[in-house]
Order: structure tokens, then sequence, then C-alpha cells
């Protein structure tokens, strides 16, 4: 039983970490190399990952009109942390809404000129830093989804992820929060109910004692008729 809860506990805590990973906003610096957009359709797997369609768009039945932004970007670890070699990164650029995942986008078109306009294909190189958020799954045609667009200072330059320390200094803020009112909820509600029920439980156990000892007596007397 322990090994159970103790799994349950290690798959919970990946679910969590993985979906963490997937939401929270990601910084890359990165050159623009070309902006496309085709139309694609999106089912199965896929659904699970691209957001709705645009902001005034209505579903089509052939696809939706998906724009990418094809990068070379510094591979980095760790929220942008740590860095790696470059990279070829394709994002897509799509909004979110008022729903999942909460980034309120709206502005994908603005974003996709943004993108034509900072191309930058000869030297001295252009960069950027692109914010975004998810994963590029290639096999199953799954891309990030860029969220901004801003010059970077240098192509060493590295932003430091703000956001995702307050945010999670306010999951953990509201982790240990939920867990002292429920250690308090625990000490004033569920362990006095849990006495009184053991309490009760005694006493029925005490009392049905006696009587199988009365009947037992009782027998006891016939035996020796």
């Amino acid at each position: 039983m322990r090994n159970i809860r103790r799994f349950l506990r290690i798959a919970l805590f990946l679910l969590v970490g993985l979906f963490l990973h997937y939401v929270m906003p990601q910084q890359d610096i990165a050159r623009i190399v070309n902006v496309d957009s085709r139309l694609q359709s999106v089912s199965g797997l896929q659904s699970w990952f691209y957001a709705q369609e645009d902001a005034g768009t209505a579903e089509s039945s052939a696809g939706r009109d998906l724009r990418l932004i094809s990068t070379e970007r510094k591979a980095t670890y760790l929220f942008g942390l740590i860095r790696g070699n470059n990279e070829t990164m394709v994002y897509r650029n799509e909004d979110t809404g008022w729903i999942y995942p909460p980034y309120f986008k709206f502005d994908s078109s603005d974003l996709h000129a943004e993108a034509a306009a900072a191309v930058s294909s000869t030297e001295p190189y252009q960069w950027v830093v692109i914010r975004h958020y998810g994963w590029r799954i290639r096999w199953a045609t799954i891309y990030p989804n860029a969220v901004s667009i801003r010059p970077a200072e240098s192509e060493d330059f590295r932003p430091f992820p703000w956001i995702n320390l307050i945010i999670f200094a306010v999951l953990i803020g509201g982790l240990l929060f939920v867990r002292a009112a429920w250690a308090q909820f625990r000490e004033r509600t569920v362990d006095p109910l849990a006495d009184k029920v053991g309490d009760q439980y005694d006493h029925v156990s005490a009392d049905l004692s006696e009587r199988k000892g009365r009947i037992s007596r009782w027998l006891g007397t016939w035996r020796k008729k």
C-alpha cells in the first residue's frame, strides 16, 4: 500500500511538472529567417496542443490558417538559465483567447507583421527575444506558440525569467496556505470527529461484549441442568 501511494505521488508530481513546463512562458534568443502561413487540418493528438481559432474567425472543416515563424535560436534549458548550441526552431503564431492557456493573446496578425519586419538573413544579424509556451514535437507536427517578440540587446543577451519566478512564488505560497488550512481544519474538525467515532466504536464494542457475556452465562446455566 505504501508503494502504491508513493507511485501515485510521483506520478502526480510528474504530471504537474509537465503541465507547468508546457504552459509556463519561456524566452528564446533567436533570429527570424522566414515567416510563412499554410492551411493545416488539426485533429487527434494535435487538438490537445493547438489553441482555438483566432478571435473572430470561424472554424473551418478544411483546416486552419497556421502562421509559422522559422528561426535560428540559442538552445536554452531551465527557462533560459542554461545556454546551448544554435539550432533551428519553428514557432506557431495563434491567438489563445480568453480560455486556455491564460495568455489572453488576440494579436497574432500584428505579431506576424512584427516577425516579418524582423527577418534577418544577412550579417549583422538582428536578434530578438521570443516569448513562447509549449513544445516542439516533430513527429506530431506540433510547434510552440509565440506570444510576443521584442529586440534583443545582442546575441549573448540572457533575459532573466522574472515572470516564472513570480508564478512559482505564488504557487508555492498558495500550496503552503492550503496545507496550513488543511492542517487547521483537520485539527479542529477531522481529528475530534475521528476521536468521537472511535469512542462510540469502543462503547458499542464494550456493550456487545457485555451482552455476549450475559448470553454465555445464560447458556451455561442450561448446560448445568
